[in-house]
């Protein structure tokens, strides 16, 4: 009895009963102090970054402006330097009032290309010397370039109440022929004939000629003396009839144009 009990006491205990020792555990707050930092970087480099991306977005949207000013600027078929006018295959259709008075405001008050082309006429008249009577500086270019623009104005105005009136067609259309030489006919031709209210039969261009005729009698009260107005009339015309075929033949070979400086086909 006596042996059993003292080998029972030599016995160690089972595995399971040794206490096992405690895991280290990092110090208290250190995980919420790490995903701090995370949430919350560098403001100097935050900075940084933004302000490379404000600069990305800034660069790009400048070279897509310029892009879409280049094609602007080469394309003639937007009308920018042509003017309205009815492209190739499209009908022709009676215009309205307000559509006369679009097109009006259009071609004569409000694209600068109107301004581009009297300020190229009266550096053409500031070459020639005319009228003699305006000195070669600014001041009679100014004069030469207000005495253009408001004999445009006059004859455009004129046109349009006369086109109104007779219910003629102010725009021009593109030939639906094909061909160089046809297409430059058919541009010059519609510098002289115009449609009627029909939009089929083809009539003289009473009221274009009737405003030039007339912008240039007009011109003449402030030009200095000695004027001849039935002379600036005269010349007045003549200038439409060259002016106005050489626009048409613009118009007309317009997309042409426009694929061979690379604008592409809408």
């Amino acid at each position: 009895m006596i042996g059993g009990s003292v080998l029972a006491q030599d016995t160690p205990p089972p595995p399971s009963a040794t206490p096992s020792a405690p895991e280290p555990q990092s110090p208290q707050g250190q995980t919420s102090t790490e995903e701090k930092k995370d949430e919350n970087p560098n403001p100097a480099q935050a900075a940084a970054e933004k302000t490379k991306e404000v600069t990305i977005q800034a660069v790009e949207a400048t070279k897509e402006a310029g892009k879409q000013a280049l094609f602007k600027a080469r394309d003639w078929e937007t009308g920018w330097f042509t003017g309205a006018y009815v492209k190739k295959g499209r009908k022709r259709v009676p215009m309205t009032a307000q559509q006369r008075l679009d097109i009006y405001l259009q071609q004569t008050l409000v694209s600068p290309s109107d301004y581009m082309k009297r300020a190229f006429a009266a550096g053409i008249d500031q070459a020639r010397g005319v009228p003699s009577q305006w000195d070669d500086g600014w001041g009679g270019y100014s004069e030469r370039f207000a005495s253009r623009e408001g004999q445009f104005i006059s004859a455009n105005s004129l046109a349009a109440l006369g086109n109104a009136a007779l219910r003629y067609e102010p725009r021009y259309d593109q030939c639906t022929c094909s061909g160089f030489w046809p297409r430059t006919k058919h541009a010059i031709l519609r510098n002289f004939v115009t449609y009627d209210r029909s939009e089929q039969e083809l009539r003289p261009q009473l009221a274009l000629y009737g405003g030039a005729f007339g912008g240039g009698l007009v011109s003449s009260s402030w030009k200095p003396h000695p004027r001849d107005m039935w002379s600036d009339g005269a010349y007045a015309m003549l200038g439409q009839a060259g002016y106005g075929a050489l626009l048409n033949f613009f118009i007309e070979f317009a997309g042409d144009i426009n694929r061979k400086i690379g604008a592409k086909k809408r």
